[in-house]
């Protein structure tokens, strides 16, 4: 099983409930980009969870201790979104192909 899916696994999510004052975690945001039906709030859910991962990629560099798995996540996750976002912008090109 990759890194990527072993990390979007139940067993790996964050589940602990957030109140509304306190930032979205990275993962939250990554798989409501991932999973949103509209096309036309891809693009801006892309933006927020790319955002929230390089904020989270900062705070870990600043961090001591081993957090390969995660920085690897967080690798493995900007890589799919990117991807997504390549593949609205083909399929905006060329809807036939799609």
């Amino acid at each position: 099983m990759s890194t990527l899916a072993q990390n979007l696994s139940p067993k790996n999510m964050d589940t602990t409930p957030q109140s509304p004052a306190q930032p979205k975690d990275w993962k939250d945001l990554y798989l409501a980009a991932l999973l949103e039906n509209n096309q036309e709030k891809i693009p801006t859910l892309i933006s927020e969870a790319e955002c929230a991962i390089i904020e989270r990629a900062r705070a870990l560099f600043t961090m001591s201790g081993d957090n390969i798995q995660e920085e690897e996540s967080l690798d493995d996750a900007l890589y799919a979104l990117r991807a997504l976002r390549n593949c609205l912008a083909v399929r905006g090109r060329y809807p036939e192909a799609a």
